[in-house]
């Protein structure tokens, strides 16, 4: 059976992000999901005057990375009580045009961290609120804020060194991998029978 294929779109741009390193170490604690990270620096800042039939190169590469995958991992770290810039701008790059998102229905996690005691709550929770109007199920628990994170916590390969985020980090990647196969088993069953629909007519 082949493993559900998860965007991982991390809002830090630094090469030695906590969180690209807590993406990684999410991806390794289970092996029922595949990661597919997808680089956001290159992104220009999206100007609807620029889409469409002149859309850049770079919006469409990114585009072109979310749409087929099954759902989408968020890690982003806190500015000014909100998300990055740079995953703000992907995430109106990624929902336009209109009509024409590839977030929409879309599992989605969100975790954030921070070296300070709060782990990005300012962050987690602005990309929550986005995700609802993407319609993106975004799992609700276990939430994700990872607070006082350092190198002796995680290594730059990602190879957790403390016992209670190995401990999170473990749970939350078995449970977004559940919630991966719950919303995924749940479009397939809406999805219209096309034997029922010929019967019908």
């Amino acid at each position: 059976m082949t493993k559900p294929r998860i965007a991982f779109l991390c809002g830090s741009l630094r090469k030695d992000s906590f969180h690209r390193r807590l993406g990684q170490a999410i991806f390794a604690a289970t092996d029922r999901i595949e990661c597919v990270p997808v680089e956001l620096g290159d992104l220009p800042l999206y100007n609807q005057d620029l889409d469409g039939k002149q859309a850049l190169e770079a919006w469409a590469r990114f585009r072109d990375a979310v749409r087929p995958t099954d759902g989408v991992l968020f890690g982003s770290p806190e500015y000014n009580r909100s998300m990055t810039g740079a995953l703000k701008n992907a995430l109106d790059v990624g929902s336009r045009p209109y009509g024409r998102s590839v977030f929409a229905k879309k599992p989605a996690a969100v975790f954030s961290a921070s070296s300070g005691m709060t782990g990005g709550f300012g962050s987690n929770h602005a990309l929550r609120q986005s995700c609802v109007f993407l319609d993106m199920p975004v799992m609700q628990q276990p939430e994700a804020y990872w607070g006082l994170i350092n190198d002796d916590k995680i290594g730059l390969d990602g190879t957790v060194h403390d016992e209670t985020v190995a401990k999170l980090v473990k749970a939350f990647a078995n449970a977004f991998a559940d919630w991966v196969d719950l919303i995924g088993h749940g479009r397939a069953k809406i999805a219209p029978d096309p034997t029922q629909q010929a019967q019908a007519s």
